[in-house]
């Protein structure tokens, strides 16, 4: 160990620390385990969880200026450290909820930075939460210290991590004195800041209060209520509107229906001039036996034992495309969207679509 000129008391703190450093290492892996592990479960997104020791440089300048403090090294909460950034300013609050579940909480030493009313406190609105692992996660008769070293574990927003860390390069909070200009300029940013947070937040509940009533409106079949959007189109799909077509074309063939995504035909749905779910379904409710026709007639001519699901979907466009009188030119650009490229047997496919429509006297 170096010389920090420590008095005696604060070196055989320093002793201790440097004594125990497995153990910390070993205290540190769980608690990152432990906290991805349950972030995940809980299917929060995160930025990441960060982790560190606290160094033996570090703690000596701590004791050197506040070793009197400290009865003994297990009075210091921090020798591990581990820090939560989540996207989402409610997210802080359902992990923190985590930490209290699966860890024992020191609420006499943690601390709820967000209650304070700074001007400039943006940056360090966070929580800080003094935590011991519980027997149940973790046990070792050999090192029962693993169960009593205190952790800290930090969870904030990306935002006030931001913040907090280019306040800690520019110097400020220091004891460099800084224009007030500067500062003023710095409050001014950290409440835009603060504002950002919030907002993401509100805007994300927002969201999510939309999708649950869309939901809602899908579910009790009010198709008309329904603006068509990626969001309602997912919702729709999920009831599975196209298989009782599919399986009414499989069974020309005795094919098996092979699942595929359908999530691309939005673009080619709204291409169509489709506004509302209202207006898909009634394109499944009015067309399907001509899609089914048409179907028949295509597999008619191969031995095809396996379909994709998107067949079903796919001939109803062509006859909505076909009755729009918009033939060769719409199925080439139907084709276009659903395929996302253009290639040359586009036409030649195209006509091959009109020929078995006009064969089976659909669009004459």
């Amino acid at each position: 160990m170096k010389d920090y000129g420590l008095d005696l008391h604060c070196t055989m703190m320093m002793e201790d620390y440097l004594e125990r450093l497995p153990v910390l290492r070993k205290i540190q892996e769980i608690v990152v385990d432990k906290l991805n592990e349950c972030v995940e479960e809980a299917g929060i997104t995160i930025d990441g969880v960060a982790s560190r020791i606290k160094t033996e440089k570090s703690l000596a300048g701590k004791l050197a200026k506040k070793g009197y403090k400290y009865n003994s090294i297990d009075d210091i909460t921090d020798l591990v450290g581990a820090r939560i950034i989540t996207f989402y300013t409610d997210d802080v609050d359902k992990i923190s909820s985590l930490v209290d579940k699966y860890f024992n909480v020191d609420w006499e030493n943690s601390v709820d930075k967000r209650k304070s009313h700074e001007l400039d406190s943006f940056g360090y609105n966070s929580l800080h939460y003094i935590c011991t692992i519980p027997e149940c996660m973790y046990h070792d008769p050999e090192h029962p210290e693993i169960n009593t070293i205190r952790v800290e574990v930090q969870m904030r927003t990306a935002l006030q991590h931001a913040w907090a860390t280019i306040n800690h390069d520019i110097g400020y909070k220091t004891d460099i004195e800084i224009p007030r200009e500067h500062l003023r300029n710095l409050t001014r940013l950290a409440g835009m800041l603060e504002l950002a947070d919030e907002q993401f937040s509100n805007i994300r509940t927002s969201i999510n209060d939309y999708r649950r009533q869309v939901q809602g409106l899908v579910e009790g079949g009010k198709f008309d209520e329904v603006p068509l959007n990626g969001d309602s189109f997912a919702s729709y799909l999920e009831l599975n509107p196209f298989d009782k077509l599919n399986k009414r074309i499989a069974a020309v063939n005795q094919a098996e229906i092979l699942p595929a995504p359908l999530d691309h035909y939005f673009e080619a749905f709204k291409a169509l001039g489709m506004n509302t779910l209202g207006d898909l379904d009634r394109l499944i409710k009015e067309n399907s036996d001509d899609a089914f026709v048409l179907a028949s007639r295509m597999l008619g001519r191969t031995d095809l034992d396996i379909i994709s699901s998107s067949i079903g979907v796919q001939n109803l466009c062509y006859i909505k495309i076909i009755k729009a009188g918009i033939g060769l030119i719409g199925i080439k650009k139907f084709l276009e969207i659903v395929e996302g490229q253009v290639s040359d047997d586009l036409e030649e496919r195209a006509m091959l679509i009109l020929e078995d429509a006009k064969a089976v006297q659909i669009g004459c």
